[in-house]
């Protein structure tokens, strides 16, 4: 689909913007200031996913491949080093079931806008390679919105900035600069959800009033500025 297209690169962000402010000290708790009890709780459901990729693999559960996968899980965790992903500990059904009910109908639409453009005769695409500024800088929400915005098509996530929260995404038919706002507002609207299904309490009401107030003062989504720092350990 994107060969022979017309490639178009929105500016580049100012390298010039401050760092937001410090977070209020009531910001998710960091790994540093969690005992090992809470980590290992916090942990525990990505263990558990890692041993039954393990069951998986070998079709046969005993407690001889339960152990050894739970040896191994711990073992992969605290072997090679990597930023700790906590998750929050806080699920909400009701946003969970929004979330997913959101990203299926977004993949049907957008499915089905693919496919007419494919067939449209005398269409040209134009497409476009964009950054967007994440509300948080969560590791896991930042990667869970990544994973999100590629599943559905016309959209891929290009490049990750870690430390300043930027998503590069490459933006299927991305005419005016409407369509890129709109391609904007869409990653930051499924960012919202993803924190209020599963962000730590002190996150979904940051994003609640970063939304209140940017539709008081009449701001479109896409304008929305970050709401905290990361609560990754070391940046604290």
């Amino acid at each position: 689909m994107t060969d022979g297209t017309n490639e178009r690169r929105s500016p580049e962000p100012d390298r010039r913007v401050p760092a937001p402010p410090e977070p209020a000290a009531t910001t998710g708790a960091s790994a540093a200031q969690l005992s090992g009890w809470q980590a290992v709780w916090r942990q525990l459901p990505l263990l558990a996913a890692l041993v039954v990729l393990w069951l998986f693999l070998w079709d046969h559960v005993d407690v001889l491949t339960v152990t050894t996968g739970v040896l191994l899980a711990i073992g992969v965790t605290r072997a090679f080093y990597l930023p700790p992903v906590l998750l929050s500990g806080r699920f909400n059904p009701w946003r969970g079931l929004l979330l997913g009910l959101w990203m299926m109908f977004d993949v049907v639409v957008a499915s089905i806008q693919v496919a007419l453009r494919a067939v449209q005769p005398g269409w040209t695409p134009m497409n476009a390679i964009i950054a967007v500024q994440l509300l948080t800088r969560s590791d896991l929400v930042t990667t869970l919105t990544a994973e999100a915005i590629t599943v559905v098509p016309g959209t891929v996530v290009v490049d990750i900035d870690r430390e300043r929260g930027l998503l590069y995404l490459h933006a299927f038919g991305t005419r005016t600069d409407a369509d890129l706002e709109k391609a904007r507002a869409h990653v930051l609207a499924t960012e919202e959800r993803i924190v209020l299904a599963i962000g730590t309490h002190e996150q979904a009401e940051a994003v609640r009033a970063a939304r209140r107030q940017r539709k008081a003062e009449g701001r479109p989504p896409s304008e929305t500025e970050p709401v905290e720092l990361p609560d990754r350990e070391g940046d604290a």
